[in-house]
Formats: C-alpha cells, structure tokens, sequence
C-alpha cells in the first residue's frame, strides 16, 4: 500500500490533482473555524464546553464538522445540498418533467443539477434563518443562558443569514471543483472531512470519561465494526446478462456478456438520514412545547427524546428498514431495466425476456434489500447501545451514519486513485 502511495505522488498529473484536493479540503477546514460576523465567540465556546450537545441538531453538527453550534461563516455545512439532492431523486420519480430531463442523459442532468443549486440555497436561507433565530432567542445550545450574538439587532441578524448562505454557496463551489478537477466525488469528500473531524475529539471524550481500557476496547470493536462495513459494502449479487448477435448494416452487434451489480447495501446511508430526520420531530415538539402539560408532550419527552430508550431504538430500527426497502423501490425499477434488456437484445439466462425478467429481478432484488435493511439498522443502532452501555454520547464514533460515510467515501475515492495508477501500469491498493 505505501508504495501505491509512493506512485500516486510520483505521476506528476495524479499528484497534482491529490494536492488540489487536499488544498481545497485546508480552505474548507479553515472556513468551518472562522466564526461569522456578530457571533459571540467566548460566549459559545464556554456555552458549548457546558451543555452537551441536543440530539436534534447531532445530524446536522456532525456533517458541519462541528461548526454549526460554533456559528461559524460554513456553520450549515453540505447538510442543505444532502437535503435538496434528496428532493430532487425523489421528485424525478414523481414529475414526469424531471423523469424526462434524466432520461436526455448528459444534458438533463445538467439541468437536474441546476435545479439541485437553487434548492440548496433556498433550504440554506431557512436553516439559516431557524438556527440565527434560535441562537438570538437562547434555545440554540439548552440550558445556557449567556448571549451568543453581540447585538439583537435586525442588521445582525441578516448578515449572518446572508453569511452562512453565502457559505454554503462556497461549499458547493468547493466541491464541484474537486470532482472537476481532482480526485473522487467533491461533495462526498467534503462530508468525509466533516465527519472525520469530530472522530478524535469524540474517541478522546471515550478515553477521558471512561478510562483507557475502555477506550482500548472501543478501538478493538471499531476495527472489527470497520471491517464489517467495508465487507458488506462491497458485496453485490451478480445478474448475467448475455446479449444475442444481431447484423447492423455490415457490422454484427452483440454476442458478449455481462451482468447487472445488485448491492447489498443497495439504498446508502439514505434511510438512515430519513430515519433520523424523523425521529427529530419529536424532540423538536417537545422543545417548543416545553411549558405545557399535555400528555402527548410527556409521552414523546420520555421515548422519543432520549436515544437510550428501547422504544427509541426500536421505532429507529423500523423506520430505517422501510425507508430502505422505500428508496430502493423508488431507485430501481426493475420494469425499466427489462424493457432496456429487451431493447438491446439482452436476456438473463433461463429467464424470458420481458415480464418474466422484471419478475426475477423483483424477487432478487426483494431477497437482497432485506440483509441491506437489517445491517442498516443494526450499524446505525450502535451509537444508541454505546449511549447505554458506556454513557457515550450519541455522536459515538464507530457506527451510525458517522462510519457508513467515513468507509464508503475512503472506498470510492481508493477505487477511482486504483484505476488512475493501473491506467499507467502501476499496482493499485487493492490487490
């Protein structure tokens, strides 16, 4: 492996992209400690060292890098363009207008992400709004009391919309010129960094809170755990496909062989994002409706706001069991991928073109998602059983989202520096 490293950084047009990388990555970091005009910045540090951090703003704190409850000029985030690339894969299944700009191929996509850079900056303007608003008004970090801005005034609290707008702006910018001109996915090796920067702090709080044996054990089973991920990440089940042959002017077409990749791990780490997007609902209801005595309110403050509760744990293991099964169906369309088989004279072996194909492929497909789903749900329960087993908190380093993006990310990007070095004849990392 190191001399795969040494050879990326010996070929002079693949170093120059992995330094590019890594220079943007330096500008990205530097903006997620800057802290944005009219912000406190004592006060919050002191505030944030007091009160641990809200489970409803976990989410988006750990894919801000921890910059979001520091106020700072990339406070939001990629969080805001995760959410519009969301809406919009949901939206091209149910508009037939982004249905048909998918289907024009390169063009449509363009304008797919057109649409994508709007939203963001939409949901950007709100989330700003909401997290100015909170921080202005005290709830932003319960149970401090100290003034997080330096003025309440109206002027302050549009410069800092307009800011951590702006920023996210820069971030989507910032990505586009990685995978332009770099290395990997740029908006993925962004989130990689976001998460990757709250790891230390989080295995340190481990260490210090619970003693280091503790935290020799937690390191053991991380490793293990990692191990696990990338296994079942890189599994897929293996449909062939053979084309017949068939004459095109002069030319014969066809005669080859191939196959369709069906994943295990088909959906992502996208039900766990809906899933926990959420079980928000209810801990933000209680938040607002913290003075009244109503009985649904004390019911949702006791299972549905603390991640150790069974209950909680429970409706978050089923919630990301649909949202798989949801978002693979939505995905996939195994209807779609016959006809398209059928078109171009492709066939499964023993299996008729046409109904019966898209039967088969359902069925896999159906078979396949379910270890998917459980696997899931079991990776993502890992930080709610740390919460009870060693009191850690729930942005426990080694399981939920934290590690499915940390492993898938560092996969991909090892994959596309593999086939850069074996481009030009050199062994790549994985051998």
């Amino acid at each position: 492996m190191l001399g795969a490293f040494a050879n990326a950084f010996r070929t002079p047009d693949l170093r120059r992209k992995l330094l590019f990388v890594l220079g943007v990555i330096v500008i990205f970091r530097a903006g997620s400690q800057i802290p944005a005009p009219g912000v406190h910045v004592a006060n919050v540090q002191t505030c944030i060292s007091q009160v641990e951090d809200s489970s409803l703003y976990s989410l988006i704190n750990l894919f801000s890098g921890g910059a979001l409850l520091q106020l700072t000029i990339f406070a939001l985030g990629i969080m805001p363009y995760i959410t519009a690339s969301i809406i919009l894969q949901l939206l091209v299944v149910v508009i037939p207008r982004l249905e048909a700009l998918k289907k024009e191929g390169q063009a449509g996509q363009t304008k797919i992400t057109q649409y994508t850079r709007y939203l963001t900056l939409g949901l950007a303007v709100l989330q700003a709004t909401g997290i100015v608003a909170l921080a202005r008004s005290g709830n932003l970090l319960e149970g401090c009391t100290l003034p997080l801005l330096h003025s309440d005034a109206t002027s302050t609290f549009l410069i800092l919309v307009i800011t951590m707008t702006a920023g996210t702006a820069v971030i989507m910018w910032l990505g586009e010129l990685i995978t332009d001109r770099g290395i990997g996915n740029g908006m993925s090796i962004l989130i990689f960094c976001q998460v990757v920067a709250t790891f230390p702090a989080a295995l340190w709080q481990v260490g210090k809170s619970q003693g280091w044996w503790v935290f020799g054990v937690v390191l053991a089973v991380g490793l293990v755990i990692i191990a696990a991920v990338i296994f079942i990440e890189q599994a897929q089940r293996r449909i062939p496909v053979q084309y017949a042959r068939r004459m095109v002017g002069r030319k014969m077409f066809g005669g080859s062989s191939t196959y369709i990749p069906l994943k295990v791990n088909q959906a992502g780490i996208i039900p766990v994002i809906f899933a926990s997007s959420l079980l928000y609902l209810p801990a933000m209801a209680v938040q607002f409706n913290q003075n009244s005595s109503s009985g649904w309110v004390s019911f949702l403050g006791d299972y549905f706001v603390d991640g150790g509760h069974p209950l909680y744990m429970a409706t978050f293991f089923l919630l990301i069991v649909f949202f798989t099964y949801f978002y693979v169906s939505i995905t996939f369309n195994p209807h779609e991928v016959a006809d398209n088989m059928k078109k171009y004279g492709g066939f499964i072996p023993g299996i008729r073109a046409g109904k019966p194909t898209e039967d088969y492929l359902s069925y896999v497909l159906s078979r396949i998602t379910l270890p998917g789903a459980l696997y899931l749900g079991l990776i993502s329960l890992i930080p709610l059983i740390a919460l009870v087993l060693i009191d850690a908190n729930q942005n426990f380093p080694f399981g939920g989202t934290s590690i499915l993006i940390m492993v898938g990310v560092a996969l991909d990007t090892v994959k596309q520096i593999e086939s850069q070095l074996q481009q030009r004849n050199y062994e790549g990392f994985l051998r």
